[in-house]
């Protein structure tokens, strides 16, 4: 009798902790969502792409209706070979994350410019095309609703 009392008071003791538990427990917080390319396409582009040597400049576009932050962007040197069927032995293709500080409001625009921290490599056999830019990642401040 005395080890079914302690059994039940034990059941009852764990139901409570649970119970209190699952009322003072904070409300869930999806503080992050993984989007897919063509949704982040939807709030931020990347417009008056421009190079001159290996810089490349342009302009960040917020489409969406709230405040982006910390937009990383992706840049791509591609080197094309002279001759694809037989080429070099050492690639100079080359690829940078280049995070661009500051806020863009709702509709708003930011300027980004980027230079390697070295200069691309120069050879022969081939050529670099024009840089690729993309958005890699970025942070949408939503406000809060209460």
């Amino acid at each position: 009798m005395t080890t079914f009392l302690t059994k039940q008071r034990w059941t009852r003791t764990i139901f409570v902790a649970l119970l209190f538990g699952l009322v003072l427990w904070p409300k869930a917080s999806f503080a992050q969502n993984v989007a897919s390319q063509s949704q982040a396409g939807s709030v931020l582009t990347i417009e008056n792409l421009a190079t001159q040597g290996d810089t490349v400049s342009g302009v960040i576009d917020n489409k969406s209706p709230n405040t982006v932050r910390d937009v990383q962007l992706f840049i791509r040197y591609t080197w094309l070979w002279a001759n694809e069927f037989h080429p070099g032995t050492n690639n100079p293709s080359e690829a940078f994350y280049q995070t661009v500080s500051g806020e863009i409001a709702p509709g708003g625009t930011l300027p980004f410019k980027f230079t390697p921290s070295s200069p691309l490599a120069k050879g022969s056999g081939g050529k670099f095309a024009p840089p690729s830019v993309s958005v890699a990642g970025f942070t949408q401040v939503i406000p809060q609703k209460r």
